[in-house]
């Protein structure tokens, strides 16, 4: 039986793998830039409800509380949501962050209300029933409310491995008897995910491919020499095709439709 990935006993591991790298840095620059540009109210307005769901050590969180939004961050690490309040602690943002120590699937039972903007990144390739997430992450929205989608795309992973050269991996529909403590479970299939918001009269604004060049480099040394070019490129070609479907992570940013008229 599938279960979904918890990184409470693996923190510091998880920020030093993922959040210290120059993966990390792509993922949050790029996330930074698509909320910024795309979210009509940021830094405008700021008195907006935000929920981070699977946020973690509150990266994005902490960005947005910043700008005055109150932020709620779920997460089903204890570890992860200490750290994260810690962070808010020293920026002095403790008073725009509150802290909820649950599953993704706990939303309903927990009344949080409805939000402006709900987060969820690289969370669903970890859940073992990722149609029904989304369908939690929709009740969770304002009717003029926005989700920013972020998940680990299967077409990218395929073709990556197809690069490498990886072929009996590829030839085994992308599956291994042991599986790497970091890498994701599940990913997901664009055409899905796509078809799932589609049955939730959500409408995607705006697709991004997060590491659309990183991941394909053949000198994975550029991108620690390079990095600032490395950046400046994925930030002007990730948001065009066929780019923008090459992205390890693809961000899709959602509004729900009114399919009355």
């Amino acid at each position: 039986m599938k279960n979904d990935r918890s990184f409470d006993t693996i923190s510091s591991k998880f920020s030093k793998n993922i959040y210290g790298t120059n993966k990390g840095k792509i993922r949050e620059a790029v996330l930074k830039r698509d909320l910024t540009e795309g979210v009509p109210w940021l830094g405008i307005n700021p008195s907006m409800r935000i929920l981070d769901v699977g946020g973690g050590q509150g990266q994005l969180a902490l960005f947005l509380a910043t700008q005055g939004h109150h932020v709620t961050l779920i997460d089903i690490s204890k570890e992860m949501l200490d750290v994260a309040m810690s962070n808010a602690t020293q920026q002095n943002l403790q008073h725009n962050l509150t802290t909820v120590h649950g599953a993704l699937q706990s939303i309903p039972d927990l009344a949080l209300g409805q939000f402006d903007l709900v987060l969820c990144h690289a969370v669903l390739e970890w859940v073992v029933e990722q149609q029904k997430a989304l369908t939690i992450l929709k009740s969770c929205l304002q009717r003029d409310g926005l989700l920013s989608l972020m998940f680990y795309n299967r077409d990218a992973q395929r073709f990556a491995n197809l690069v490498y050269g990886n072929f009996d991996y590829v030839q085994n529909d992308l599956k291994v008897k042991k599986k790497v403590s970091l890498n994701p479970n599940q990913p997901l299939d664009p055409k899905d995910v796509a078809a799932w918001l589609s049955d939730l009269n959500l409408s995607v604004l705006a697709k991004t491919g997060v590491r659309c060049i990183n991941d394909y480099l053949r000198d994975p040394k550029k991108a620690e020499n390079q990095f600032n070019e490395l950046l400046a490129m994925e930030l002007k070609f990730n948001r065009q095709e066929p780019y923008a479907s090459l992205g390890r992570y693809t961000h899709l940013l959602c509004a729900p439709f009114d399919d009355s008229e």
